[in-house]
């Protein structure tokens, strides 16, 4: 099993969560950051520390939330692994809960 990283996080990009992260399976991209489904050992550090509450268990994705398998499987393998906090995005609050960012994620 392993945690996904969802739709939420889309033009937010906050990082606290990589801080926790162990063994370094976040990946960083211009809108978005996804979990290396091969790293994640399914410790739980980041989900509680995502203050968009975007980081769900695999097997707990809220309804509709379940192409992020796949979106962080395949995005994982194309962008550089982040491992250090930095600033979210400048509008993070703003887009933080709106629903159907899916169109806006940038790859």
């Amino acid at each position: 099993m392993t945690f996904v990283v969802t739709e939420n996080c889309i033009k937010c990009k906050f990082t606290d969560c990589v801080d926790v992260c162990p063994v370094d399976c976040f990946h960083e991209g211009p809108n978005f950051l996804v979990i290396d489904p091969d790293e994640c050992i399914d410790c739980t550090l980041c989900e509680p520390e995502c203050p968009a509450e975007a980081i769900f268990s695999e097997d707990e994705l809220p309804e509709g939330q379940e192409q992020f398998i796949e979106i962080n499987a395949e995005l994982s393998e194309l962008w550089p692994v982040i491992s250090e906090v930095t600033d979210p995005l400048p509008d993070a609050k703003e887009w933080d809960g709106k629903p159907g960012k899916i169109d806006l994620l940038e790859k």
